[in-house]
């Protein structure tokens, strides 16, 4: 069992590698270059060695603590790298620069003070003990900056200038209605969670009485505007740096989001009848207002 775990682990940081590599070369079609170099390439290789480097403590002294930190730093190093890089942008790639380091600067500074204050995150329970798990973590995590700002990346490292348009507008729209969408019920939860009235309780008011995850909905719908403002750029290979928001949407829906907080919250409320009412009728994540009571 073990044998077949850690074959597991280093197929898995293998294919994370690959895959990385892969868009890497995609977005650097008719991208800047630094000296030989491609930026978007660079950038790409920078997503994983801040994450491997940035593993090296978290293993020694065991935490996860800066995780999500680091993941938001990452996401600001790699932008701001592409940027210095690229020479002079245009107003497309100036907008998804500052939008990238807005959304991933708020995101993980709410995440580090979260964890900050639960003290554990218990997603690493287990495998920040066991190094091997923890790197394939770290690597992922690498992977996830790289896939998910793939679009962004590849608009601003693109020689290709364009005027923003009614695609450019439509984008912008898009990602503010996610961006606020993902604010504004990280804010709700985290009002509820402080309130000692609702403890033991799940929340199913404000956002939340119209998605079980309205946080993960916004998410989506905001890297789906950063896709929408980069279509009007995009050129060759680098049509595949649109896997960004697909690939935001499979890993929130099929991997790491709604699966583990579904089962965690059937294992807290499952059987009682107000969770239950509220599973059948609240959407698991598109939102839907809510139906009127007694309707």
């Amino acid at each position: 069992m073990a044998e077949r775990s850690s074959a597991q682990i280093i197929i898995g940081s293998t294919i994370a590698i690959v895959l990385g590599a892969a868009i890497s070369w995609a977005g650097s079609d008719g991208g800047a270059q630094f000296g030989d170099l491609p930026v978007f390439a660079i950038c790409g290789a920078l997503a994983f060695a801040i994450n491997w480097a940035a593993f090296i403590p978290a293993a020694l002294t065991k935490t996860e603590h800066y995780y999500d930190l680091t993941g938001g730093l990452t996401y600001i190093t790699v932008t701001a790298v592409a940027v210095y890089l690229s020479g002079t942008l245009d107003l497309r790639g100036t907008l998804v620069a500052g939008m990238i380091m807005i959304w991933a600067l708020r995101l993980s500074s709410f995440l580090f003070l979260r964890i900050r204050k639960a003290g554990k995150d218990s997603r690493f329970d287990e495998i920040k003990h066991k190094p091997a798990r923890f790197f394939l973590a770290w690597t992922l995590q690498g992977l996830w900056v790289l896939l998910t700002a793939a679009a962004g990346l590849a608009v601003i490292t693109s020689d290709a200038r364009e005027p923003l348009g009614i695609v450019g507008y439509v984008g912008i729209a898009v990602w503010l209605a996610g961006m606020t969408i993902e604010i504004v019920s990280d804010r709700q939860k985290s009002a509820f969670r402080a309130d000692p009235a609702n403890k033991g309780r799940f929340i199913n008011v404000g956002l939340w009485a119209w998605s079980r995850h309205p946080n993960y909905f916004g998410e989506i719908v905001l890297w789906i505007g950063i896709a929408i403002i980069a279509i009007p750029v995009l050129q060759g290979w680098q049509w595949a740096t649109l896997i960004s928001p697909v690939f935001v949407t499979f890993l929130l829906t099929k991997v790491s989001g709604v699966p583990m907080l579904e089962d965690s919250a059937d294992e807290r409320w499952g059987g009682q009848e107000d969770y239950e009412a509220y599973k059948k009728n609240t959407p698991v994540l598109i939102m839907k207002p809510p139906s009127p009571q007694g309707a």
